[in-house]
């Protein structure tokens, strides 16, 4: 459905809160304007600084507290403005501001971010990713807190703090940073078979997106969708982008770690300058409590999802991204969300991992950002007006006036009042039940999902969590730890268990003991589950394409092919093996963009070679450059350059001798049919066909 037109305006509460220093005076933080900037108050020139110089205290003081906390996770985040569009009122579902009318538009903040590294570290790392997404609603803020991946490790938040500090660096010498490859997070989770179907997710390609444009977002937890006459359905988020999913491959991602550590940063933000704002679709997958009671797993265990083959997804709207942040302090970093932040129609499913955020996001929340006044910033503050008789702490920005702040109360006439039935009522559950510690018995099920997982992955994407696998379980030390992931891996897959420890040269290990005796469910495979699956709908807008060029090359097959992909949205750079004008067949010259020394390969999503003096063949970096763009399955043009690719190495086809149909070559000119052919691919994903040829080539 087309989504309206929306001008990227900041909120009210930023706008306010906006400094523009343009032709002002400099002052002090209380107005007072500063006559010099640039020496401290001493006495005498060369005497001792006066302890009297406001000024000069002033400033040191707020450099000394200009850094908060960093998150414990999702410490590295990226993040933009935007709006979230209903397709249609959902009324008979649920009350909740954003679906309450077709059409109707609510401005949204979305935060992106890995969940182990610092805020310094890379973004390319192999790590789940957030999704968090802010709706200011005419009802106040709801926040939706995912993730890029449906599932979780733990079932439970007790065990939230042994899971991250398991994850995060070793204690004793903070190695490794962003990284789940050590001793101590595989000797966690092996612990813990209920990890075993989120291990999976972690060591596929959902672990290392193309971009944050291109990975799909999920609620995780059954939430509760409650309507105007009190009815509840349970209810799953899924966002999925319109230019598809796509991801890295390790050894590119890896690489990208050194050649740009903002690979994801720099993408989202040049993609909403160019105004190819990323888009999102909000799907709901809904179901009855009595649906849910039927189905072989628990909807309250946060490691399983629902198979869109039990609950299709059902498109509710769309969210689009159209703004950067005007200050990444104050916005990206200081955003605040909390599971806790809902609108009357959304409520929570008694998910005990759910349940834990409830109280963790908002307690985290006011020890990072100095009290519990943290919702006042302008990028957390609701549109909806807030009436509440809250006072006082660190960091308060509104004023009060009169004497009551309390209720009930008759000397302000009893303001603010409680609102009765138009305001946020709890979802009236019926419980009887004993106060214990435990889980339900369908917990117990450790390895159904995620063989349903494995078996749904097209054969190169089980390659890669095989070799994600031995990746990972080779940098741990302790052999112990190495064969009790692998008896869990036996009990989703056998060829799964045995190509694993084929790589770490052990025997395969006898299977880990069921927690349970009941049967093992067995799901129907689900397509849905592969990358795959969703190859996108906006074409090679925003794909980075290198043209890799040399001397004497014709002008206008150079510029008109640069023209084209720039009319599809693709961006075409031109590189060659020095910066400055390149000489053309016809004596004109070409502004190169980057050179091969400066440039790697890793940053473009296809690449086009045009050689006309025979120098990239001898060009030790241009036949690298050619090399990564197809050890990493990418499209390749290439245009009168057989000798590089010969130089290269590269063939024209794969082992079984088909031909590779992502390496085109016109031997003179451009070829409309080969051009066509190269924007298809580089649209799409990648011929993941080649890796059998760098396997037994």
């Amino acid at each position: 459905m087309k989504h309206h037109d929306q001008t990227p305006t900041p909120l009210p509460a930023i706008q306010a809160a906006h400094v523009d220093n343009n032709n002002q005076p400099l002052t002090t933080n209380q107005g007072v304007k500063i006559a010099d900037n640039q020496h401290s108050l001493k006495i005498g020139l060369r005497g001792p600084t006066a302890l009297e110089d406001f000024i000069l205290r002033e400033k040191i003081t707020h450099f000394d507290h200009e850094r908060i906390p960093e998150r414990v996770v999702h410490a590295r985040g990226s993040a933009a403005h935007g709006y979230f569009e209903c397709y249609k009122a959902l009324s008979e579902l649920t009350m909740a501001a954003p679906f309450s009318e077709d059409g109707k538009c609510t401005p949204v903040f979305a935060r992106f971010s890995t969940v182990a590294g610092e805020r310094g570290s890379a973004d390319t790392v192999r790590d789940v990713r957030g999704f968090a997404v802010k709706f200011y609603t005419d009802e106040g803020n709801w926040d939706l807190v995912g993730n890029n991946i449906p599932v979780f490790f733990i079932q439970d938040a007790m065990k939230f703090p042994d899971l991250v500090h398991a994850v995060k660096a070793e204690p004793h010498n903070a190695i490794p940073q962003a990284s789940s490859a050590h001793d101590t997070f595989w000797d966690f989770v092996s612990l813990m078979p209920e990890s075993t179907h989120m291990l999976l997710w972690q060591m596929s390609d959902r672990a290392i997106p193309r971009s944050y444009r291109t990975m799909q977002g999920f609620g995780v937890h059954t939430f509760r969708l409650v309507n105007a006459q009190g009815l509840s359905v349970f209810c799953k988020f899924h966002w999925t982008p319109m230019a598809g999913t796509h991801s890295l491959v390790w050894d590119e991602a890896a690489k990208i770690i050194g050649a740009d550590p903002d690979f994801h940063r720099r993408d989202l933000w040049e993609a909403i300058a160019a105004e190819a704002f990323p888009e999102y679709e909000l799907g709901l997958q809904i179901f009855t409590e009595e649906t849910a009671n039927s189905f072989s797993f628990d909807v309250l265990d946060p490691t399983k999802l629902v198979p869109e083959e039990l609950v299709p997804i059902t498109p509710v709207g769309k969210m689009v991204l159209n703004r950067n942040p005007d200050n990444f302090f104050a916005e990206t970093e200081q955003v605040a969300f909390c599971t806790a932040h809902v609108v009357p129609g959304i409520d929570f499913s008694n998910d005990p991992l759910l349940q834990g955020r409830i109280h963790s996001y908002i307690d985290t929340q006011i020890s990072r950002l100095g009290g519990a006044n943290f919702h006042e910033i302008p990028i957390n503050k609701p549109l909806a007006p807030v009436h509440n008789n809250q006072r006082d702490g660190m960091h308060r920005h509104e004023i009060h006036s009169g004497r009551v702040n309390y209720e009930p109360n008759s000397l302000a006439g009893g303001c603010p009042f409680q609102t009765a039935m138009s305001g946020y009522k709890s979802y009236p559950e019926p419980i009887a039940a004993d106060k214990v510690r435990g889980s339900p018995e369908l917990f117990s099920d450790h390895y159904s999902q995620a063989r349903l997982f494995w078996q749904s992955q097209s054969p190169a994407e089980q390659t890669h969590i095989i070799s994600a696998f031995r990746f990972e379980l080779t940098r741990v030390q302790t052999l112990a730890i190495r064969v009790r992931v692998l008896s869990l891996l036996v009990n989703v897959d056998g060829q799964l268990a045995e190509s694993v420890a084929k790589g770490l040269g052990i025997a395969v290990p006898p299977p880990m003991p069921l927690a349970s005796t009941a049967p093992i469910p067995s799901y129907p495979i689900s397509p849905a589950l592969s990358l795959l699956s969703h190859p996108g709908t906006t074409g090679i807008a925003t794909r980075q394409v290198a043209i890799l060029i040399s001397n004497g090359v014709d002008h206008h097959t150079v510029a008109a092919l640069a023209e084209d992909l720039r009319n599809s949205g693709a961006v075409p750079t031109l590189i060659s093996s020095r910066l400055g004008n390149l000489k053309t067949a016809d004596g004109s010259t070409l502004d190169i963009d980057t050179t091969l020394e400066a440039s790697a390969p890793v940053l473009y999503d296809g690449m086009i070679v045009i050689q006309a003096d025979e120098q990239l063949k001898h060009n030790i970096d241009a036949i690298d450059f050619v090399r990564q763009q197809y050890r990493h399955c990418k499209p390749i043009y290439a245009i009168a350059s057989d000798s590089i690719l010969a130089a290269a190495g590269i063939p024209s086809r794969f082992s079984d001798g088909t031909v590779d149909p992502e390496l085109m070559v016109d031997q003179e000119t451009i070829q409309a049919d080969s051009l066509t052919q190269f924007k298809t691919a580089l649209a799409g994903h990648r011929s993941f066909e080649r890796e059998k040829n760098l396997l037994t080539g």
